[in-house]
């Protein structure tokens, strides 16, 4: 995933009430940026770090500016977008990088399904294979181990996530949840009991029904990030 446009270069000042943060760019402006992540950003959202924010030319918008990466203190890029990862697996399985998704002739995004209303980030479907219900995860946090850890706050929502993905594999479909770890130095990813420990046992859960668990990391630059390696999961 190429950025359209050169993103913006600055210095967090602080993140706070979620979706805001102050950035003070590399001009001496002082902006107010979105923040397109939910989670609670361990490790991502210092004061000081490095940060690049992309301009949203959309005058309806209260804030122009959205953060897009991070340079931590160790100088690892992070992509801290939770709104990108469908793109960004949708890509790397078109390219050819997923094996485990090669062999459906068409992908749709955000499709309603599941007895507890939720919206599927990839529905995979033909190439005369059962279908495949595919649930993205963004992941940012690493451990002191380089283990990329997930959630990184409490999460009922991925919980539940994990629940419709048991339920579909029991009706006959194929059920993914897939961590897009966008930062390359991770080796691993583990669920974040010691975070949300009802997200750890769930996911075992859904592993022992049948449910699959993917991911891969992804190359991140100030030009683009790229999904490109596959990381074992760790239960």
């Amino acid at each position: 995933m190429e950025f359209e446009n050169p993103l913006i270069g600055g210095t967090l000042l602080q993140r706070y009430k979620r979706f805001l943060a102050d950035v003070r760019l590399d001009d001496g402006r002082v902006i107010t940026a979105h923040t397109p992540n939910t989670g609670s950003m361990l490790g991502c959202a210092e004061p000081g770090s490095r940060v690049w924010l992309r301009e949203v030319d959309n005058p309806a918008r209260k804030y122009p500016h959205a953060w897009e990466l991070v340079e931590n203190h160790a100088g690892v890029m992070i992509g801290i977008n939770t709104g990108v990862v469908n793109r960004l697996v949708g890509e790397a399985i078109v390219n050819g990088v997923v094996a485990e998704l090669q062999g459906y002739a068409a992908q749709r995004q955000e499709v309603r399904y599941g007895a507890e209303n939720s919206r599927i980030d990839l529905l995979l479907e033909g190439g005369g294979r059962p279908a495949c219900y595919v649930e993205i995860k963004n992941v940012t946090a690493v451990d002191a181990s380089g283990t990329a850890l997930f959630p990184d706050a409490v999460s009922a929502r991925g919980s539940k996530h994990l629940r419709e993905l048991m339920q579909v594999v029991a009706q006959g479909a194929r059920g993914v949840i897939f961590f897009c770890v966008q930062r390359v130095d991770a080796h691993a990813v583990r669920p974040a009991d010691e975070i949300d420990p009802l997200y750890g046992h769930t996911l075992r859960e859904a592993l022992a029904a049948g449910v699959e668990a993917v991911a891969y990391r992804a190359t991140v630059t100030a030009q683009a990030v790229v999904l490109d390696t596959r990381v074992p999961v760790q239960v």
